[in-house]
């Protein structure tokens, strides 16, 4: 089985951050969001990998070299991004097999074992997740089999509560690919852009049966304010690591994920707090902010923040969203 990543975009809703790190590579819990992804393809045996890339692909080639080199992976260029459909479509010269599907912008709890235990008349999955707020998102209308019959963008009424998250198997991969080059050769959607999706309702209308899974959880990490909850939820989950000891004048609300080498000096930390490894805080309270490795932050009051790696703020009081190797001073010399 192969695994299928668009991992293109530009991540516009997540700069300054994004002009110098792709947006899977961002941190939640202090570790990239693709390498959660990545860790549970290595649990299911899955390690053959397509990488479909753009913003910023040679830092994604090189983290995949270092931190995975277990992964065969092949890389190929979505140079101009027209949708998902096209983004899928460049992968069909390496796939000759079922496959996954995975759009990393987001989180999830989903039993991925699954794809082993379906029926063989079942031609793929795609999970789901239960909204309030469906009128945001494209909802999957289903039969009484808990099959897809259509999937439908941001509905008016809610004819389904089911949102489509960003995750497939496929094994009838060549169907997928023939309802692929049959939504290529139409007129193309809102902004110009082909819709998987649409290729997913090909399938269906040519007899494929597409089984719709429930998440147990789904966790957004696509701009500030979504990747700040789901950082909250790691640390409650798998990644709080508090430190060992507190020097006099610290103060830890947990959770909290404390890298390696952070200095603490007359700080109060947390809740929901990430420290990458040799951060330092001095006279300082952080709430709800992830800082990135080496940065440091002096007499500042923080909340809703994130901060990139080798960043410097003193004297600082509400929220700010710094990228790496900038310099906020307030009261003082400033850069």
């Amino acid at each position: 089985m192969k695994v299928v990543m668009p991992v293109a975009g530009k991540g516009t809703r997540l700069r300054p951050h994004t002009h110098l790190v792709p947006k899977p590579l961002l941190k939640v819990g202090d570790k990239p969001v693709l390498s959660y992804i990545l860790d549970d393809l290595r649990e299911l045996g899955v390690n053959e990998a397509v990488l479909i890339t753009g913003h910023l692909k040679e830092k994604v080639e090189a983290f995949m070299a270092e931190e995975y080199p277990d992964f065969n992976a092949v890389y190929t260029e979505q140079v101009e991004q027209r949708g998902t459909a096209d983004a899928i479509a460049l992968a069909e010269p390496f796939v000759q097999e079922e496959m996954l599907i995975i759009f990393v912008d987001t989180l999830f709890d989903a039993d991925l074992t699954l794809v082993k235990r379906l029926p063989e008349d079942v031609a793929g999955v795609i999970w789901a997740k239960e909204v309030e707020d469906y009128q945001r998102f494209g909802v999957i209308v289903t039969d009484e089999q808990g099959f897809m019959k259509k999937i439908i963008e941001k509905p008016s009424e809610p004819v389904s509560k089911l949102a489509n998250i960003g995750l497939y198997y496929i094994r009838d991969w060549k169907l997928l690919f023939e309802g692929i080059r049959h939504v290529m050769n139409s007129p193309p959607g809102g902004a110009g852009e082909y819709y998987l999706t649409d290729a997913f309702q090909y399938m269906v209308d040519h007899g494929a049966k597409l089984k719709v899974e429930p998440v147990h959880g789904w966790y957004d990490a696509g701009k500030p304010d979504t990747l700040l909850e789901t950082n909250l939820h790691v640390l409650s989950t798998t990644r709080g690591r508090s430190p060992e000891s507190v020097g006099d004048g610290v103060t830890i609300h947990e959770p909290v994920h404390v890298g390696d080498g952070v200095t603490l000096e007359n700080s109060e930390i947390g809740p929901n707090v990430t420290l990458s490894a040799g951060v330092t805080v001095r006279g300082s309270k952080l709430r709800h902010t992830i800082v990135g490795e080496t940065s440091s932050i002096e007499n500042s009051e923080l909340n809703d923040s994130l901060i990139g790696r080798d960043v410097r703020v003193s004297g600082v009081r509400g929220q700010v969203d710094l990228g790496d190797h900038s310099v906020v001073t307030i009261g003082g010399a400033s850069a």
